[in-house]
């Protein structure tokens, strides 16, 4: 584990007595949640709720990435914001922030407002042991794998939107023999541009989004207390709204498959060869959006069925325009069928990036 508790090597563990009667977890176990840092990618819904429950459970250092702010609409899933937040009108790592420092003022949190690239993911996973997955979007879940597998570090994956949500505990160290398949494994590529819902598209119940990041939580504990044999090597799959609750046994997905990833060790999202790439466009207030890979097909109808309840949208064979107004900003979104896309509007690709993800996807 990373040693960023060294300022409080005799913390106060009374706070915790109840988790440290767990069988495996004791006070050795929670000494090792106070000597351990996680990485939180992304502070939103299921950002939020693992950010409350790993700092109740005393893991020493969150360090928490988003390159967003928080609007009236997130306060229906991301529980650690309210009304003055959206109000005040700051990033939700900030916020975030200041709020774990109320609950639990034993933990080191660091708030980082940026767009997660490969360009920085490295240096913000320094020192880290674990990566709990908050994001919105496969391309850059792909990035935090490509360096999961690289480093060895275990990665929390998990999604949820609608009434739907999916988690698995991914653990890449080849070296041991409970290694698991990473995320490329389980899928080897990613849905093209608008064929997956999102949040802003298709909705989301608040309590999907809490078992998800639960599990997500649940699975790390385990794995940072040194309880490797408890963590669940299935992938779980359910559906609040049907009823359905699957688990999915993936186990051999790894020998099964030619992973590029895990099995080659080719980390093209990594180095910048895969995912998309963003480029101001001089004088227009306009972004543009380039996917590296080809995109085979693009259902411009079923994207525009998903967006015309924010706004007006045009489709013909070559491209779909979209209006969409955005925390009271308003922006077209312009996708071509080569998947490349200009968000007019804003100069800022971190902007950009994010109204596709919210209302295209991957």
């Amino acid at each position: 584990m990373s040693n960023q508790r060294e300022s409080t090597m005799n913390p106060d563990l009374t706070r915790y007595h109840r988790q440290m009667l767990l069988p495996g977890f004791g006070e050795r176990g929670q000494r090792k949640l106070l000597d351990s840092t996680a990485l939180l990618l992304g502070c939103g819904a299921l950002g939020c709720v693992a950010a409350n429950m790993l700092a109740r459970a005393g893991v020493g250092h969150l360090r928490i990435v988003d390159r967003d702010f928080i609007e009236m609409t997130n306060l229906q899933r991301q529980v650690l914001f309210d009304e003055q937040d959206v109000a005040d009108g700051i990033p939700k790592a900030v916020a975030a922030k200041r709020k774990l420092a109320r609950i639990n003022s034993q933990v080191k949190v660091t708030a980082v407002v940026d767009d997660i690239n490969y360009r920085n993911i490295e240096p913000l996973a320094d020192g880290v042991d674990i990566f709990i997955d908050g994001l919105d979007n496969f391309e850059t879940r792909y990035l935090v794998n490509d360096l999961a597998v690289k480093k060895g570090t275990p990665y929390m994956y998990g999604g949820a939107v609608g009434t739907v949500g999916m988690a698995y505990a991914i653990r890449p160290n080849a070296d041991d023999s409970k290694a698991t398949p990473c995320l490329r494994c389980l899928f080897e590529q990613a849905p093209p541009p608008g064929a997956s819902a999102t949040c802003d598209t298709a909705g989301v119940i608040g309590p999907v989004v809490a078992m998800i990041a639960n599990f997500q939580v649940n699975e790390a504990l385990k794995i940072l207390t040194g309880n490797i044999g408890r963590v669940n090597p299935t992938l779980l799959n359910i559906d609040l709204w049907t009823n359905s609750f699957m688990q999915l046994k993936v186990a051999h997905a790894r020998d099964d498959g030619d992973c590029p990833c895990c099995k080659r060790n080719q980390f093209d999202y990594l180095e910048g060869k895969a995912g998309s790439s963003s480029t101001s466009l001089c004088g227009r207030n306009a972004v543009q959006l380039v996917h590296r890979q080809q995109v085979d097909h693009i259902d411009f109808e079923a994207i525009a069925a998903r967006l015309q309840e924010h706004g007006p949208v045009t489709t013909n064979e070559f491209m779909l325009r979209a209006n969409i107004n955005e925390d009271g900003k308003d922006y077209e979104l312009t996708v071509f069928e080569d998947g490349r896309a200009i968000i007019k509007g804003t100069s800022d690709m971190s902007v950009a990036r994010g109204v596709y993800s919210k209302y295209i996807g991957s």
